[in-house]
């Protein structure tokens, strides 16, 4: 997979499609090309002549007249390159290449890697989509390239989504959410043009309102990083399914689709660096594509609960709780407002539960909601159930949140907690006077929270990753020598066999820890002990599994002890993790993970989610750890990495022991190819 420059206007945007093959998927073509009112011509390509869905074939691109803005070739693997061949030799402006066999098949099939390598040499500049690709549908300007159903209308604006999956396409443009869809695309193999270049190009589209991605492996993260800051520039939101938090999902999206899907925590680390926002079910994706293509990025974390349940009011403030969202406290003015509309008998807050007092009246229930949709807050929720049979008496609701989005300006959503209890005409309605109809609470939290991020993507690419082989391992001396010209703070030390015990020590200060050289884990063998002095070195090194032996002072005053790793991920890059250290890693699975290069800012935020960090900030009047000393300790382990990269395999401090004036490095281990 390559990232290209190459445009692809004419293809997504054409007026005469060719379709070649003769089969029942190429005659689907033609119909999902009628069902989204495509007014451009369609000409068949058949060696036979015969009639496809209606229309007269000709026997060869080379006998199609006019030019050929864009080609579905229906026809198998083999036969696929060739006709790539003379639509490029014409000029073409692109192509969608349906058939499988390339590099998805299995690993032992040399042909078919050999066939995409072929196929993507003689399309040259000529975009394709695929191979094992279904196409695209542009609702904007009415053309489908599908072989399939889809229950894409035409629409003025929209979100674009691409993926991988050309089934989980089908079923998301059968939505019946109120989501105006501009583009579905379906990349396949992305032999020679990748979800990135897709994207960029669908950023391009002034009507594209907000991009969703469903990505089974990144490719090339610096393409995508430039995606985040065009997106982010233009002012358009991007959400994500990244599957491949299982062993299984790796596994398979590794043979169904060519990509790498790489660890998850990488996966999340990049997604987080790039701004886009990962969910992990289709209904909050597209429920987070509606909030951002009614109201972008939303100027607050912050959100206003309204209902006239208990329950819900409940419901709500346990499930922002489980968010990095809040429902900030009413203010003064807010009270004051609210007792007005409400009267003396609703205890007032925020979830607010307004009882039924006032329900039917429009009026005072405007006014009471309207409080609630103050300045301060992102995103005002009012919970609202339409029965599926007579919703007639839940017009005052409709009504109400209309009028507070218009008078205030401020972002409104009516929320239904049931999915099938917004009806289409209802959630129709309110997105026509500007009010985001959300169907299911933890969906809109969970969108709220990805639109609320206002965090604008780094400037700085993320290191690359790659495929490597074995790598060799430095020895724990070796490690901290080399990160000793990085500035990382480590224990004073001699490394010594044992005759030499007694007379190298002598220079350090007891209590003292004794280590044997050469062993992965040395806890387990036996090869560790602590708080020896000088004298008894000796009798301790006879004990252990080793010929050599290295001798530390011990690190006293710990608060408490973390750990630095740094892993090349193939896939997203060099990945760093913060993790809490020592005999608790395994025990806490306390961590964090950020991809490099990092800033002293970030390295300092990603502290603040650990578990760990109430201990660090001094848990219970115990002294706090220094911060700046374990900050100035990642990014020693950074600047490493940065001088040795891409020959760096893995780097693990463990454990960096945090104490109120030092951050030091008691372990470490590099690998490198």
């Amino acid at each position: 997979m390559t990232t290209t420059s190459m445009s692809l206007t004419r293809l997504l945007q054409a007026r005469q499609i060719v379709v070649v093959g003769g089969g029942a998927w190429c005659e689907s073509i033609i119909g999902a090309a009628r069902r989204i009112g495509f007014t451009g011509v369609i000409v068949p390509v058949h060696p036979s002549g015969k009639q496809i869905a209606g229309l007269a074939s000709v026997p060869s691109v080379a006998d199609v007249d006019g030019r050929i803005d864009a080609a579905f070739i229906g026809v198998n693997r083999k036969a696929t390159v060739q006709v790539v061949r003379e639509l490029a030799a014409l000029g073409s402006g692109g192509a969608v290449c349906f058939a499988s066999g390339f590099s998805e098949a299995d690993a032992e099939d040399s042909e078919g890697r050999d066939l995409q390598a072929a196929l993507v040499e003689v399309a040259g500049d000529m975009p394709i989509l695929g191979p094992n690709c279904y196409g695209f549908i542009n609702a904007l300007d009415r053309v489908a390239i599908w072989p399939d159903q889809h229950g894409m209308a035409p629409v003025e604006r929209g979100v674009a989504i691409l993926t991988q999956s050309s089934n989980i396409a089908i079923n998301m443009t059968m939505q019946k959410r109120g989501l105006p869809i501009a583009y579905v695309v379906a990349c396949g193999n992305q032999a020679q043009t990748s979800q990135a270049d897709v994207a960029m190009s669908l950023l391009d589209d002034p009507r594209v309102t907000a991009l969703g991605l469903h990505i089974e492996g990144f490719g090339d993260t610096a393409a995508w990083h430039k995606v985040a800051l065009m997106a982010w520039d233009r002012g358009v939101g991007i959400v994500a399914i990244k599957v491949g938090a299982s062993d299984q999902a790796r596994s398979g999206a590794v043979s169904h689709s060519a990509s790498l899907a790489g660890s998850d925590a990488g996966a999340d680390a990049l997604l987080r660096r790039f701004g886009m926002g990962r969910v992990g079910d289709v209904p909050t994706f597209l429920e987070t594509l509606k909030l951002l293509h009614m109201e972008g990025r939303l100027d607050a974390p912050t959100l206003s609960s309204i209902s006239c349940s208990g329950g819900e009011a409940l419901l709500c403030a346990d499930t922002v709780a489980a968010s990095e969202l809040t429902l900030p406290a009413l203010d003064d003015d807010q009270k004051q407002a609210l007792r007005a509309a409400l009267g003396p008998m609703v205890a007032l807050a925020n979830p607010l539960d307004y009882h039924t007092y006032i329900w039917r009246d429009v009026d005072a229930m405007t006014a009471a909601w309207r409080p609630m949709a103050a300045d301060n807050i992102g995103l005002t929720l009012a919970i609202v159930d339409y029965p599926h049979t007579d919703a007639a008496d839940w017009e005052c609701a409709t009504q109400a949140a209309i009028r507070v989005r218009a008078e205030t300006g401020r972002p409104v959503a009516v929320v239904a907690t049931l999915p099938e209890l917004m009806p289409e005409d209802i959630s129709a309605r309110l997105m026509a006077h500007g009010v985001v109809p959300i169907q299911g609470l933890r969906e809109a939290i969970s969108a709220a929270q990805i639109a609320s991020c206002r965090t604008r993507p780094s400037e700085s690419a993320p290191l690359t990753g790659h495929d490597m082989a074995a790598g060799q391992t430095m020895t724990e001396t070796e490690a901290k020598f080399a990160l000793s010209a990085h500035d990382l703070d480590l224990p004073r030390r001699i490394e010594t066999d044992l005759d030499g015990l007694a007379t190298d020590a002598q220079g350090l200060t007891g209590p003292l820890v004794l280590k044997g050289v050469g062993l992965a884990h040395k806890s387990e063998a036996g090869a560790v002990k602590l708080g020896l002095t000088p004298e008894e070195l000796e009798a301790a090194a006879i004990q252990m599994p080793a010929d050599r032996f290295l001798v530390e002072e011990m690190i006293e005053n710990a608060v408490a002890e973390l750990l630095i790793g740094v892993t090349m991920d193939p896939a997203h890059g060099m990945v760093l993790t913060l993790a809490a250290g020592g005999v608790l890693t395994e025990l806490l699975e306390d961590r964090t993970s950020l991809v490099l290069p990092v800033t002293e800012r970030e390295v300092e935020q990603a502290l603040t989610k650990l578990k760990l960090a109430k201990l660090l900030d001094g848990f219970r009047g115990k002294p706090a750890a220094s911060r700046p000393a374990i900050i100035s300790a990642v990014m020693a382990v950074q600047d490493y990495v940065l001088k040795n990269h891409p020959s760096v395999i893995e780097i693990e401090i463990n454990p960096l022991i945090c104490t109120p004036t030092r951050a030091v490095a008691v372990d470490a281990l590099i690998t490198k190819g």
